[in-house]
C-alpha cells in the first residue's frame, strides 16, 4: 500500500544495518535564532507501509523518478527507510550475492550466520519491512537549521525524513538548505540606525563570540584596531596575522547590516 503525504522528487538515504529509528534534536530547540527545518523542508512525501510488495515499490520508484521512500505505520510513524540500494541484489533479476562462490577462510572469519541468513531474506523478501533499513536517521521539525546541516555533514547522509511527535512530516535535504541559501538577501538588511558606533559594537561582539578570535593572544587589546568610519571599517592588522584570520576579520565585518565596505592596513610585526 503506498501512501502520499499532503510533490518533488524527495527521496532519501538509508541509515545503518536494523535497529531501531533514531531521531536528533537540538540542543536547545526554542532559542530565538535562525531558520528551522519545518521553514525549508519538503513536506509532500510520498511513503510505503511495511507490508507493500518489493515489486510494487519497485514499479514506485521508476514511476516517481526517486531512489527511497519512508516507510510507515498505518499511525504514520516512521519506522524504516527502503531505497534502491535494498533492491540491488534480488533473486528475480540474478543478482543475489552469490557468497558460496566466493567463500575462503578469511570469509569464514567475518561473515556470520547471521550476515548470510540477511542476505538471503534481501534476495528472496516479499515485502517491503523484509528488505527495508529500520535504522532511520531523523530530525524533528523544530531542529535548528545550522544543527541540521552539522548532521547531514556528520553522518554523510544527502537528506534526512523531518518528523513531528514520531509522525513524518516532510522530507530536507541538502538541496533545500541551497535553496534556502538562494532565497536570503545578498546583503545583510540594512539597519536605518546603524552609525558608525554601533557598527563597532555589532562587529566587536560578534569576534568576541568566535572561538578563532578569541584563540588569539592580542585579542584583550585588539578592539583599538578596528576603527569605523562613515561605515567603513579599517582593520590594523599586523603583517605576521594568516591570510585566513585576514579573511574571516573582512566576512565578519561585511556581515554586519549598515558597513558599506571594509579597508585593511597592515602595519609591522612588533
Amino acid at each position: 500500500m503506498v501512501h502520499r503525504r499532503p510533490h518533488d522528487r524527495s527521496e532519501l538515504d538509508p541509515g545503518q544495518s536494523t535497529a531501531p529509528v533514531v531521531a536528533y534534536s537540538s540542543v536547545d530547540l526554542h532559542r530565538d535564532a535562525g531558520m528551522r527545518a519545518v521553514d525549508v523542508m519538503t513536506s509532500d512525501v510520498v511513503t510505503v507501509d511495511p507490508n507493500t510488495s518489493v515489486h510494487a515499490l519497485a514499479r514506485l520508484l521508476c514511476e516517481r523518478g526517486i531512489s527511497g521512500v519512508p516507510v510507515v505505520d498505518r499511525d504514520q510513524r516512521l519506522v524504516g527507510i527502503v531505497s534502491e540500494g535494498d533492491l540491488l541484489h534480488r533473486a528475480e533479476t540474478g543478482t543475489e550475492r552469490r557468497i558460496e562462490h566466493r567463500r575462503s577462510r578469511w570469509l569464514d572469519t567475518i561473515a556470520s550466520d547471521d550476515d548470510l541468513a540477511r542476505e538471503y531474506v534481501k534476495a528472496h523478501g516479499r515485502r517491503v519491512k523484509d528488505v527495508m533499513t529500520a535504522n532511520v536517521i531523523s530530525v524533528p521539525d523544530t531542529m535548528d537549521l545550522a544543527d541540521v546541516a552539522t548532521l547531514l555533514e556528520t553522518k554523510r547522509v544527502k537528506r534526512v525524513p523531518v518528523v513531528r511527535d514520531g509522525k513524518i512530516v516532510g522530507i530536507i535535504s541538502r538541496a533545500n538548505l541551497v535553496r534556502a541559501l538562494a532565497a536570503t538577501r545578498d546583503d545583510p538588511a540594512a539597519d536605518i540606525g546603524s552609525d558608525d558606533r554601533t557598527i563597532r559594537d555589532k562587529l566587536l561582539a560578534e569576534l568576541m563570540g568566535q572561538e578563532w578570535f578569541k584563540a588569539q593572544q592580542w585579542f584583550k587589546i585588539w578592539a583599538a584596531d578596528v576603527i569605523v568610519k562613515d561605515a567603513v571599517v579599517h582593520f590594523w592588522l599586523s603583517e605576521d596575522q594568516t591570510e585566513e584570520e585576514r579573511r574571516a576579520l573582512r566576512v565578519a565585518a561585511e556581515n554586519i547590516a549598515g558597513v558599506q565596505r571594509v579597508e585593511e592596513h597592515i602595519i609591522p610585526a612588533v
